[in-house]
């Protein structure tokens, strides 16, 4: 009895075996990709703080574009001859992490466990992209044409972490929660020692002035 999820045919050049093997490769990016997008939409909703705004419109854009990514791989799923499958008791069956943890938070806190996010996507992406790369060239280059975007957004988020010196304030984090809260800490650190730069310049102007004073007290 044949495999029911090998399909009965496929594009020209794959057998209906490749043709599920490559169409298995996409469904669990689908899964990922649809649990990312749902993913941005919910920081969209709560993020909350000084940088709200910014942080609130620039996720719209990332959501709308990594839908496009999970339409495009649904309809290549299709076009192998296999059923892509988009309801949400089959993903929350087939993902193996975990539901994103952080409710409403600081704008830093949500980027800073996007950024753990973003890792592991890309990451699992760049995977796929590897396992395909020898099995169906259409595939391996959507996958790649995913990447460039994927990563572009990455970068967007990692902005808003890094120093002037090029360090994440996230750097060692392995979960979302542990990578919010480096990022927060990251944030306060760089405010008190922005703070402290401001400080020090009127401390000296005032040790200069009392000096000036004291000077002039002598003279008279």
């Amino acid at each position: 009895m044949a495999d029911r999820n090998t399909p009965r045919y496929t594009v020209p050049s794959l057998t209906p075996q490749q043709g599920a093997k490559v169409a298995a490769i996409l469904q669990e990016r689908l899964n990922s990709l649809t649990d990312l997008h749902l993913t941005l939409k919910h920081v969209h909703w709560n993020v909350v703080g000084p940088h709200f705004i910014a942080v609130h419109e620039m996720l719209d854009p990332q959501v709308d574009a990594v839908r496009a990514m999970t339409d495009a791989i649904a309809e290549r799923i299709a076009t192998l001859g296999t059923s892509p499958v988009g309801t949400p008791g089959a993903l929350v069956a087939a993902r193996t992490w975990d539901d994103y943890s952080l409710r409403r938070a600081s704008a830093i806190e949500h980027l800073g466990a996007l950024d753990e996010v973003y890792e592991g996507v890309i990451t699992a992406h760049r995977k796929a992209a590897k396992d395909t790369e020898s099995l169906d060239d259409v595939t391996n280059d959507l996958l790649i044409g995913h990447l460039h975007e994927l990563e572009l957004f990455h970068w967007f988020v990692r902005a808003h972490l890094e120093s002037a010196g090029g360090e994440l304030s996230t750097a060692g984090a392995t979960t979302e929660k542990g990578a919010a809260q480096k990022a927060a800490a990251g944030a306060r650190a760089t405010s008190t020692r922005s703070a402290g730069a401001k400080a020090a310049p009127k401390t000296a102007a005032a040790r200069t002035s009392s000096a000036k004073t004291t000077t002039a007290r002598k003279k008279k």
